[in-house]
């Protein structure tokens, strides 16, 4: 369904930097907050970033509520689910950001949790991981916890509206489309060539799968990828992180479509971590998926891949610096320039093997980084890439 991975990177690499710079003064009135109610949110609110041990993460999600929307009325309008989930990890040396995203349709066990308003859900074994937030932030945020094996201590949720209103504040983004993209289900019609994407179009490519690559949600991410670096290029050659101006134009877009944990929601909290983040490289700020292999159960769901999920897991437990291989990209993203070969064929989350995509030039290794396993797919925000299409 809806998919809000623009407003994620953007709160994490710019607007939580915007906050930094001037939320004391104006924004703070404008954020809304949610108690998550763990021992270690509760600790988080009175450290200081840069004395958290073994690096930040914060968890950011992305609402496919229509409730309170403007932007967009049409589709399912009751509930809440968190179509899009996103785990930054910030290095302890903050040298290095990577943004882990968790597909829609993985099937988890939920842990016990305490969601909305307070109240308490007991565990849960085999659950589409996009229902989660229909209990809370607090149970998406458990959730992710226990898949991971890291403490959570800030969270953040992000409607549509967000989306919308991130990429205006912006002035677009440039996103190339390797071949034509013709989504009937969302109505997006590309041609292949770069597009500035803002608007209502921006969160349209943002939310398409039937458009990109074999129609799947793993596809669907890496096409979000290509998205996401783009934008992170932008804003870094735009010089935005050097201007108050668009800084606080960014940051009052951003916040007013947030919900943001009560342990991130200080004025204090955000000035740390927005300077913690705004010295993180381009080719230090990595996106990832996580690994996941087709559901021996459902075909149409995917499951953690156990082996390179553990590398991944314990490689953020551990703060340990990592690059991603060469021909990591995506099955629906490829190197600019390159030629496509992503297909339209299937539309289940599990379709095709992941890392179908074209190659693509990875991260040059530094001297201190390890790299993930080839089944682990992804890209640098210093790559340019190309969303496959479908055409």
């Amino acid at each position: 369904m809806a998919v809000l991975v623009a407003i994620v990177l953007a709160v994490s690499g710019a607007s939580v930097t915007s906050v930094a710079a001037i939320a004391a003064i104006s924004l703070k009135s404008q954020i809304k907050t949610v108690a998550l109610g763990t021992k270690e949110q509760k600790a988080a609110a009175k450290t200081s970033i840069d004395a958290i041990s073994g690096g930040a993460n914060i968890l950011l999600v992305g609402s496919d509520t229509r409730v309170g929307q403007t932007e967009v009325q049409a589709g399912v309008a009751d509930g809440s689910r968190n179509d899009v989930t996103i785990l930054i990890h910030l290095s302890a040396d903050h040298t290095q950001m990577t943004a882990v995203s968790f597909p829609r349709d993985m099937m988890v066990d939920v842990p016990s949790c305490t969601g909305t308003g307070g109240a308490t859900f007991p565990a849960a074994d085999y659950q589409q991981f996009n229902t989660t937030l229909g209990e809370g932030l607090g149970c998406t945020v458990a959730t992710v916890e226990s898949i991971t094996g890291l403490t959570i201590p800030y969270a953040a949720e992000i409607t549509f509206d967000g989306v919308i209103s991130m990429s205006n504040a912006i002035g677009g983004v440039d996103v190339c489309v390797a071949k034509p993209i013709d989504d009937a289900y969302s109505g997006l019609q590309l041609s292949a060539g770069t597009h500035t994407l803002l608007g209502l179009q921006a969160l349209e490519f943002l939310r398409t799968r039937h458009g990109v690559g074999d129609g799947s949600d793993l596809a669907r991410i890496s096409s979000q990828q290509v998205f996401l670096s783009a934008m992170m290029r932008k804003i870094v050659s735009a010089g935005t992180l050097s201007s108050p101006l668009k800084l606080y134009g960014i940051a009052s877009a951003a916040v007013k479509s947030m919900t943001l944990s009560t342990s991130l929601s200080s004025t204090t909290t955000l000035v740390q971590l927005g300077l913690a983040l705004k010295d993180v490289g381009l080719s230090n700020a990595l996106f990832v998926q996580y690994p996941t292999a087709v559901d021996p159960r459902n075909s149409n769901r995917v499951v953690a891949a156990s082996a390179d999920a553990s590398v991944l897991n314990q490689d953020l437990q551990t703060d340990t610096k990592f690059t991603l291989n060469a021909d990591s990209t995506g099955r629906a993203s490829v190197t600019e320039g390159s030629t496509a070969t992503g297909t339209a064929s299937g539309t289940s989350s599990a379709s095709a093997s992941a890392g179908s995509g074209a190659s693509s030039s990875a991260t040059t290794p530094t001297s201190t980084a390890t790299a993930l396993p080839t089944g682990i797919t992804g890209q640098s925000a210093s790559e340019e890439t190309c969303s496959v299409g479908n055409g």
